[in-house]
């Protein structure tokens, strides 16, 4: 498959950049169209506490009934426009592909009698989870876990999936070490040197799925690398600038995807969508406020600012005083929605985006980076290159300056301890030579053999 090149961006002007609406809008089978000016909630769930066996599979499979059957219901009570469903499956789904497959089937079914009966339309979003980093090293490109996973593309998408989405994970066996180490060169390396490969490798298999059974290849997501350094700098064990740094730096990554036939909606875990969406005017699905029932962050309002699709990330089906907490994620995702949609109606989207913005974006740097303008100033980074090495260094680069002349400019409250990173992470960026070649190089030379296995990046024994 020929790689499709983004030189510019979709957009000429920010005024355009907002949420509902995108240039080149997704038309799912049913007619709902994501991104032509409706934002509708994303709903992701998953079990409570619960063993899944060969002995328990009855009960998960009527659990999983139960979940679907409340959350449309509710979505039904609350009159809303439509509904996107992300079936993320469990490890236990992805080393049994039958097992993933009936919880689809139970899904779709659910969701087609809803649609015949009430009138909802909805969508699903099938991301099988991403098992191959389970074989240590991994092994990224054959293999059980490799095609179990694609059984499960291929089977659900030839049963009704709609989009067809990842968290993948090509090239986390080293990151997630260089993340605790604030090792920004090895963080490079990972995203923008294994992580591309595996992307363009991963993706190609995905979009010819998606091409041969009539479905929607959507996105990716490097949740485990950028969420991951979230979460670790909200806990306090990393500095927020080097995690604003990871959120930005995830991006030619994860444009690998739309390279190679991805058209969105990218999946809602992956905040790296607002610079993918300035790129390629694509929708985008995101999360935030209503996701603090997964992971608390300090993005809450300002990741909703451009959003197409709106998430909760991931709830159990636990109860709670007013009923299960997966019906209370879909009555929070609509309820945001209905007043995302109305300032729309009533022609205030953009002043509504900016008020999203301004009341998370002075407060933390990884909010900052979200603001609409830095989306703009780090697309830009992202298209001046054409490989994903360079516009890696180059964005996190970019990042760095943005946020220093931010707290020049007294736009961006920083803890003076947090400062002294800027220049730690910008001597970091400056150990790294400019020829990718002589940094893979350099790079395999010193990580040790057991992390990871070269070959499965497509580098050849003679190469290292």
């Amino acid at each position: 498959m020929q790689p499709k090149q983004f030189t510019s961006l979709a957009y000429k002007s920010i005024d355009e950049f907002i949420y509902g609406s995108c240039p080149n809008p997704v038309v799912c089978k049913n007619g709902m169209v994501i991104g032509g000016g409706t934002v509708y909630p994303e709903i992701n769930f998953t079990l409570p506490n619960m063993q899944v066996t060969n002995d328990t599979l009855t009960e998960v499979l009527e659990t999983y009934y139960d979940i679907i059957t409340g959350v449309l219901t509710k979505a039904h009570e609350l009159h809303a426009p439509g509904v996107v469903v992300e079936y993320e499956t469990l490890p236990e789904f992805t080393y049994n592909p039958t097992w993933g497959i009936q919880v689809h089937r139970i899904l779709r079914d659910t969701m087609n009698e809803f649609e015949a009966k009430h009138g909802l339309k909805s969508v699903i979003r099938m991301t099988p989870n991403d098992v191959r980093e389970f074989n240590r090293p991994p092994i990224m490109r054959s293999g059980r876990y490799f095609n179990n996973m694609l059984e499960v593309f291929d089977t659900t998408a030839k049963d009704g999936a709609d989009i067809l989405s990842i968290e993948s994970t090509g090239g986390k066996e080293i990151n997630d070490e260089a993340i605790i180490n604030v090792d920004l060169k090895t963080s490079v390396f990972a995203l923008g040197v294994l992580g591309a490969r595996d992307m363009s490798f991963l993706w190609q298999h995905i979009s010819n799925i998606a091409r041969a059974n009539g479905v929607i290849s959507g996105g990716d997501s490097a949740c485990g690398f950028a969420n991951t350094a979230m979460v670790l700098a909200e806990r306090k064990y990393i500095p927020k600038v080097f995690a604003a740094v990871m959120r930005t730096m995830v991006t030619p990554r994860a444009l690998v995807a739309l390279e190679y036939g991805a058209i969105g909606p990218s999946k809602d875990c992956a905040y790296e969508n607002l610079y993918l969406k300035a790129i390629t005017g694509t929708p985008i699905s995101m999360e935030g406020k209503s996701a603090a029932c997964a992971h608390f962050s300090p993005i809450g309002n300002i990741a909703a600012a451009c959003t197409d699709l709106w998430s909760n990330e991931s709830v159990q089906q636990v109860k709670l005083l007013s009923g299960f907490a997966t019906e209370v994620s879909m009555e929070q995702l609509v309820y945001d929605c209905r007043l995302m949609n109305k300032a729309a109606e009533k022609g205030q989207a953009r002043f509504f985006r900016d008020l999203l913005t301004e009341s998370d974006c002075y407060l933390d740097p990884q909010a900052y980076v979200l603001r609409p303008d830095v989306a703009f100033k780090i697309a830009e980074e992202v298209v001046k290159t054409p490989d994903a090495f360079s516009r890696t260094v180059n964005v996190a680069r970019a990042t760095l300056e943005i946020l220093n002349d931010a707290v020049k400019n007294k736009e961006l409250n920083i803890d003076e301890r947090e400062m002294k990173y800027i220049d730690i992470l910008r001597d970091q960026l400056d150990e790294i030579p400019e020829d990718e070649a002589e940094f893979s190089r350099e790079m395999i030379n010193e990580i040790d053999d057991d992390k990871f296995i070269p070959e499965e990046y497509g580098f050849t024994k003679l190469y290292v």
